[in-house]
């Protein structure tokens, strides 16, 4: 039987509610990936083009820093990684987490959490980030029974 983490990055907390049920219903160990510097609501402000999140998704090469490394993945099969979706990808602060660890030979499903828009780019823009794994889109906004078949992606 294959073991499972549920790793995510939630800014208003919506994440972090989808990450545990899905932690839940696939019986998975739960991480939360931490900026070294919380974001405040103004750092949030995607309306200010000076705002740090805005700064921070203008140059994908943005890799904010973060407060603990990836855990040790080697019990891991699945690893599920979500969060919230910013510009259509996800925020760069996963970029630095999936370059915090050695991925390679794991299977990545995303999931994330969305104001009206789906996973666009996330997968090409986090591939470079997790050499070697196999990245999956899983769900956007996962209701009800979408749970238990993003559980089952693992």
């Amino acid at each position: 039987m294959s073991k499972a983490l549920v790793a995510y990055f939630s800014a208003s907390g919506k994440t972090a509610e989808t990450a545990k049920i899905l932690a839940e219903k696939a019986g998975a160990d739960i991480f939360e990936i931490k900026p070294e510097v919380p974001y405040t609501s103004e750092d949030l402000n995607w309306q200010n083009k000076q705002s740090r999140s805005s700064i921070e998704m203008s140059d994908h090469s943005s890799r904010p820093a973060i407060a603990a490394p990836a855990p040790d993945l080697s019990d891991y099969d699945t690893i599920f990684v979500g969060f919230p979706v910013w510009w259509y990808i996800a925020p760069t602060i996963i970029n630095t987490f999936l370059e915090s660890a050695d991925f390679s030979g794991k299977k990545i499903v995303l999931f994330a959490t969305s104001g009206g828009s789906g996973f666009g780019k996330a997968v090409d823009n986090l591939k470079n980030s997790a050499p070697g794994a196999v990245i999956t889109e899983g769900i956007v906004n996962p209701r009800g029974a979408e749970f238990q078949a993003l559980a089952n992606m693992a």
